[in-house]
C-alpha cells in the first residue's frame, strides 16, 4: 500500500505548525514541507526585535529543531513552488520536477510592500521580512549612522527601537497624522510618539516621501514638501501583501488572500491554507479578514491539519497580537475596528504602562495592554465570553 502525500508549501509559522499538527491529528503518510530558505523554519517577529538587535541567533529562534522534524518524519525540501497543477495532482517546482501530493497546503505567508517612488531601487534601501533581510541590515547599520524609516506601523517602530539599541540616529516618516493611525486609538498613537521620542528617535508625521536619492546608493529622502532628509540607510516597513500568485494561477478563489472556511479549506477541497495568505469570514466580526498574526496562524494551521486528516474542527479563537519596543510590550486582544468610546487605565501621557480599551455600544471589542498582562488576559476572558462589563471597572482592571 503507497503512503499518501500532504505538501506543505511555505515553512512558514503555519507551514511548521500544520506539519506538527499533522503528525498530532494521526497522518500516518509523508508529509514534505517545501520552503525558500535553507535555515529551518523559524520565528519571525522577533527579526525586528532581538534578531535585529544582535541579541538572539536564528538557531534560538528555531520554531523546532531538526531533531523533531527528523523523528516525526517531516522531509524539509528546500525548493520554490513554481505552480500547482489540480487535475493531475502535483506541484511543479522550480527545478522543473513534478512532485505528487495527495492533500496540499498553502502556507505561502505574505511579502512587503514596495516602495514605488523614484530611487527605490538604490542601494541601501532595505525591507525587512526575512533572516536574510535583517542580516543585510545589520552589515549596514553601524554606531553613528543615520537610518530613515519610511512607516510608521508596528515593523517600523520596533526596527527603530532596535536601531537605536545598535546606535543610529533614527528618523520615521510616518504619511499619515500619527504612527499607528491604522491601528490604534490616538490616545495610544500619542504614546508611542512620546516614547520614541524619549528614546531619541525623530518622528515625522504627515511625511510623504516623494523619492530616495543617491550616487548609486541611497543618501537623501526627498519628501513631498521639498525637504531632504540626509541618511546612509533606509528601512521600508509599508505593510505587506499575501502570496496568492500561486493559487490564483491553479484557479482558487483569491479575495484579500486565499479565501477559507471555518475548516481552512479552500474552494478546492483538498487543498486547505493558513497564515498570513489566507481570508476567511469570521463570524465574530461578520466579514472576510486576513490575519497578520502568530497566533492565528498557528490556529489555523491546527484547524487546517484536522481537516486534512478527515476531522471537523473550526477557526474560532479571538485575534490577539503583540509588539516588543525598548523595555514594553504591547499585547492586543481583539479587532478595535468599529469602536465608539475609549476606556484607559493609567496615564499614558506620563507612565511607561497603561491600557486603552475599545467599547462599541458599551461592550469591550477589544483592548491595547502595555505592560498590563493582568489586564490583557482578563480583556481576552471579557471578548470571548461577551461578559458584560463596567467603565469603572476597566479604569481600575490592573488594580482589580
Amino acid at each position: 500500500m503507497t503512503l499518501q502525500r500532504a505538501l506543505i508549501v511555505g515553512a512558514s509559522h503555519a507551514g511548521a505548525q500544520l506539519a506538527a499538527s499533522l503528525r498530532q491529528e494521526g497522518w500516518v503518510g509523508e508529509i514534505v514541507l517545501i520552503g525558500e530558505e535553507s535555515a529551518l523554519p523559524y520565528q519571525r517577529p522577533p527579526l525586528s526585535k532581538s534578531y535585529l538587535a544582535g541579541t538572539s541567533t536564528l538557531d534560538e529562534l528555531a520554531i523546532r529543531s531538526a531533531e523533531f522534524y527528523r523523528k516525526q518524519g517531516i522531509r524539509l525540501l528546500d525548493a520554490t513552488v513554481t505552480a500547482i497543477d489540480r487535475s493531475a495532482g502535483h506541484v511543479v517546482l522550480n527545478t522543473g520536477d513534478a512532485l505528487p501530493y495527495d492533500k496540499l497546503a498553502l502556507c505561502t505567508g505574505a511579502r512587503p510592500r514596495r516602495l514605488s517612488t523614484p530611487g527605490a531601487d538604490l542601494a541601501g534601501v532595505y525591507y525587512l521580512r526575512t533572516a536574510a533581510d535583517v542580516e543585510s541590515i545589520r552589515e549596514a547599520a553601524r554606531p553613528g549612522l543615520r537610518a530613515v524609516i519610511v512607516g510608521g506601523g508596528y515593523i517600523g517602530l520596533e526596527t527603530a527601537a532596535s536601531l537605536r539599541a545598535l546606535g543610529l540616529e533614527v528618523t520615521v516618516l510616518e504619511a499619515t497624522g500619527r504612527v499607528l493611525e491604522r491601528v490604534t486609538a490616538p490616545e495610544v498613537s500619542a504614546f508611542f510618539d512620546r516614547i520614541h521620542r524619549e528614546e531619541g528617535v525623530n518622528i515625522r508625521t504627515g511625511a510623504l516621501v516623494e523619492a530616495l536619492s543617491g550616487d548609486g546608493r541611497v543618501r537623501e529622502v526627498v519628501l513631498a514638501s521639498g525637504e531632504s532628509i540626509p541618511t546612509d540607510l533606509v528601512i521600508v516597513g509599508i505593510g505587506v501583501e499575501p502570496n496568492t500568485e500561486l493559487a490564483a494561477a491553479a484557479g482558487l478563489v483569491v479575495d484579500n488572500g486565499i479565501e477559507i472556511n471555518d475548516h481552512a479549506r479552500t474552494s478546492a477541497p483538498d487543498i486547505v491554507a493558513a497564515g498570513d495568505c489566507a481570508s476567511h469570514v469570521m463570524a465574530r466580526y461578520g466579514r472576510r479578514i486576513r490575519l497578520e498574526s502568530v497566533p492565528s496562524a498557528g490556529e489555523q494551521a491546527k484547524v487546517a491539519a484536522a481537516t486534512i486528516c478527515g476531522k471537523s474542527k473550526k477557526i474560532a479563537a479571538l485575534p490577539w497580537f503583540w509588539s516588543d519596543q525598548y523595555d514594553l510590550k504591547l499585547q492586543i486582544a481583539g479587532l478595535n475596528t468599529g469602536y465608539d468610546e475609549v476606556v484607559l487605565s493609567g496615564d499614558p501621557t506620563r507612565d511607561r504602562d497603561f491600557s486603552c480599551f475599545y467599547l462599541h455600544a458599551g461592550e469591550l471589542i477589544a483592548a491595547d495592554c502595555i505592560k498590563r498582562p493582568r489586564d490583557f488576559m482578563f480583556s481576552k476572558r471579557v471578548i470571548t465570553q461577551q461578559l458584560p462589563v463596567g467603565r469603572a471597572e476597566l479604569v481600575l482592571a490592573d488594580s482589580a
